[in-house]
């Protein structure tokens, strides 16, 4: 079933990015969402498009969207959707190619198969949860960094306040605005890590998880714990994912919250 499923995501994300270049560079409408920030209608075209293609495949799964309103009914699903139609709006709305399609679906809270799409950059992550990572179709694998100082870090900046942190890291800093895409650039060794303090919507960071992890990345919440999916309250506590031997040294570091 995580095959059919990848293969169904696969081409649900190839659709979405047809709609979202149609959209892309050609001033779309947008507007806030309260609290969360820009959606445009790209974001809708594309999540209509996959509520009715992807619920019409596999009826009995549930549906967890940054743009549909969330219901209980998903809580009593044994398999899940997470879905994030446009990851890095702020980039598609500035023209900027590294936003994203982040499409998951879970069974039982574990994320069993997985896909990250760039449209502009024609550049496809895919991952199920017994197979390996892939970027359009060749294997990838995360970094071997083991020691902290000089490492590669994709975080926002405010991460690395030093009241955060019983020693801040030395780290050279970087920043994408699709958190899915930052997880996947960790996946495929562009990067070294990624951290996030943040509350994280599962939607962000489930497919980019699974692909992570499937590269041989560790990948847990701030606190060091697993990730679990389809919770109540739809977020993780934050996110750090990097190369085994980096994740225990960036963790250590952390004060407690």
């Amino acid at each position: 079933m995580p095959e059919r499923d990848l293969h169904l995501l696969i081409d649900a994300a190839r659709a979405a990015g047809d709609i979202a270049l149609r959209y892309w560079k050609r001033s779309p409408k947008v507007w806030e969402k309260p609290g969360e920030g820009p959606v445009t209608e790209a974001d809708i075209a594309v999540n209509d498009m996959l509520l009715t293609r992807l619920r019409d495949a596999r009826p009995s799964y549930g549906w967890l969207s940054e743009e549909t309103p969330d219901t209980e009914e998903r809580l009593d699903c044994e398999h899940l959707f997470l879905i994030d139609p446009i990851d890095g709006t702020s980039a598609f709305i500035a023209e900027d190619s590294s936003f994203s399609h982040s499409f998951a679906i879970a069974r039982n809270g574990v994320v069993t198969a997985a896909v990250v799409y760039l449209p502009a950059k024609d550049r496809l992550y895919a991952a199920t949860l017994d197979g390996p990572a892939t970027c359009n179709d060749q294997p990838i694998q995360c970094s071997t960094r083991a020691g902290v100082n000089g490492a590669t870090l994709l975080t926002p900046k405010a991460t690395l306040s030093p009241e955060l942190w019983t020693e801040v890291p030395d780290v050279a800093r970087h920043f994408r605005a699709s958190v899915a895409y930052r997880l996947c650039l960790v996946a495929d060794g562009a990067f070294d890590g990624m951290i996030s303090l943040r509350q994280a919507w599962e939607w962000d960071i489930a497919a980019g998880a699974l692909i992570a992890s499937r590269a041989g990345a560790t990948v847990t919440n701030r606190q060091g714990s697993p990730l679990h999916f389809n919770a109540e309250s739809p977020r993780s506590d934050g996110v750090l994912v990097a190369a085994p031997g980096l994740h225990g040294a960036l963790l250590a570091r952390l004060k407690p919250v």
